[in-house]
């Protein structure tokens, strides 16, 4: 059985962390799901500014998770909780899995950031805002 993870924001940090690259401070909230214990995905949020928070998803490749309750209390968190009118995400321009979700997801590409990974690689731009969001609709 599928379970959300509150409160855990180190653990959760740390799995996206480990799936995605990169590095997220201590301050940053993260929530996630497992099952049977195990993590199998994490959304971390972070650089809020109010108006704004960019959002990062990990998950286990092939596992089905995407029920419209945990969609709904991804996007709650940000355009409910902390009332921002735009979640912003920034994937790179190689990885079309996480390209094909968040379009799939309702997220707009809004532009590219060049050479915006250590790499060099490109990042796509992703925007949501809280009016386009259908997973917070009643």
């Amino acid at each position: 059985m599928k379970s959300m993870v509150y409160g855990q924001d180190a653990r959760v940090r740390s799995w996206v962390s480990g799936h995605v690259g990169e590095e997220f401070n201590d301050t940053d909230t993260a929530i996630g799901i497992e099952e049977n214990g195990k993590l199998i995905v994490g959304v971390v949020y972070n650089m809020f500014t109010k108006a704004s928070v960019s959002m990062h998803v990990a998950a286990e490749p092939g596992k089905r998770w995407t029920t419209k309750e945990f969609m709904f209390k991804f996007f709650a968190y940000p355009f409910l909780q902390l009332n921002c009118n735009r979640v912003t995400g920034l994937v790179r321009a190689s990885n079309m899995v996480a390209r094909k979700f968040d379009e799939h997801v309702g997220f707009i590409q809004e532009g590219v950031i060049r050479q915006a990974f250590e790499d060099g690689e490109d990042a796509i731009l992703y925007g949501m805002l809280k009016s386009e969001c259908r997973w917070i609709r009643s």
